[in-house]
């Protein structure tokens, strides 16, 4: 029964690995770049919540939804103030920026809400036993993975009926082209890191509840391991992004069962390496030959 409760916590971890790995791969899909702030913008989301809960008294769904909207609005004026300016500038001038503008939400973080660790409130608590004193899965976990699964379906409709989604996937193929056709790029772009952002507050408040700790740091490993797991399913691709997510999330919880603790993140990332020497795409991801 440990090998079982290993693979729903695998899976569990790694539905919020999917989410987040989902705006990594959606902004690097249209955009061709890679947000390194978006860890931080979990963070920011999972402290919206907090306090809303805490402070305010609200209810868990008002926490979350006023973390969405903070972190909706928190992505656009990102995108606008940061990316947007750098369009066509070189993409090490677009990363270095990115990392800025991650120090700069960490910082602000610190100043505004304190550098101590604060002990979140799960959305949801207890757990539904399957088989008793053997096998267990806590509300959060399936809280987790139906997240997940709603926000795949949900978006997979929304890249494929809505007139926004289709846009979105003519400027993933070329921009230009897109242009040309009448599509606004620019609108596109900022409605990609509104998306991404808002699943970010999902997923740090989904993070929080499994894992009850909060810091101006909170975002930055699970950021890092959701772009593992982008570039292990595919990075640009949204199944691969779920596909990653989902595996990196189970590789790490056997790690750490079967292995070691401090080994697990060499093991997830020499994973990625063979995986990556193999298959330089991603698991799901297409080779794009470059244009000269």
């Amino acid at each position: 029964m440990s090998f079982l409760n290993n693979v729903i916590t695998g899976v569990s971890l790694g539905s919020i690995y999917a989410i987040i790995a989902l705006g990594y791969t959606m902004v690097y899909g249209i955009a061709k770049m890679l947000n390194f702030a978006h860890g931080d913008i979990i963070m920011v989301g999972a402290y919206m919540c907090f306090f809303a809960m805490g402070s305010f008294s609200l209810p868990p769904a008002a926490g979350v939804l006023l973390a969405v909207v903070v972190c909706t609005v928190l992505g656009i004026v990102i995108e606008r103030l940061a990316y947007k300016p750098l369009r066509s500038a070189p993409s090490l001038a677009v990363l270095i920026t990115a990392i800025g503008v991650s120090y700069l939400l960490q910082n602000s973080a610190q100043l505004l809400w304190g550098a101590d660790t604060k002990t979140f409130r799960p959305l949801v608590e207890g757990s539904l036993v399957l088989v008793p004193d053997q096998l267990s899965i806590s509300y959060v976990a399936v809280l987790s993975i139906a997240c997940c699964v709603v926000v795949m379906i949900a978006l997979t409709l929304f890249t494929g009926q809505t007139k926004m989604g289709k846009a979105m996937r003519a400027c993933s193929e070329d921009k230009a082209a897109a242009q040309l056709m009448g599509i606004d790029v620019n609108a596109t772009i900022s409605m990609t890191f509104a998306i991404g952002s808002a699943l970010a507050a999902v997923a740090g408040v989904l993070m929080c509840s499994a894992y009850p700790v909060l810091s101006p740091t909170t975002g930055s490993m699970p950021g890092i391991r959701a772009f593992t797991a982008a570039v292990f399913g595919g990075i640009g691709s949204v199944p691969g992004a779920l596909l990653g997510g989902i595996l990196l999330g189970v590789i790490e919880t056997f790690a750490k069962a079967y292995i070691s603790t401090a080994l697990s993140d060499a093991v997830v990332f020499a994973v990625l390496i063979i995986v990556l020497l193999v298959k330089p795409a991603g698991l799901m991801g297409k080779y794009v030959p470059e244009k000269v």
